[in-house]
């Protein structure tokens, strides 16, 4: 098994908020997903923590275009800054 990596407090309890609003039917999906990429995101940035970029990183790129403005609205709900990290597709 992998090294653990701590996430960062704040960005954990909205990431955990954002998951209590998605669709049960979706939320463990989403959670394995996210779980898996952040923590990517945050080593390939050599980072200490997995933070709030790492997080909405993970999401935009791994979050099925069907869902994109369910998941914005939701970042938009719990505070996460996503504008700056959004593509268009």
């Amino acid at each position: 098994m992998s090294e653990q990596i701590k996430w960062e407090p704040k960005a954990f309890e909205k990431y955990q908020k954002m998951l209590s609003k998605i669709p049960l039917f979706h939320r463990e999906l989403t959670k394995q997903v996210v779980d898996r990429q952040a923590p990517l995101n945050a080593k390939s940035r050599s980072a200490g923590q997995v933070e709030e970029p790492d997080i909405i990183c993970a999401f935009l790129a791994e979050v099925p275009m069907q869902f994109y403005s369910l998941m914005i609205r939701l970042m938009d709900e719990v505070g996460f800054d996503y504008r700056k990290y959004e593509v268009k597709k």
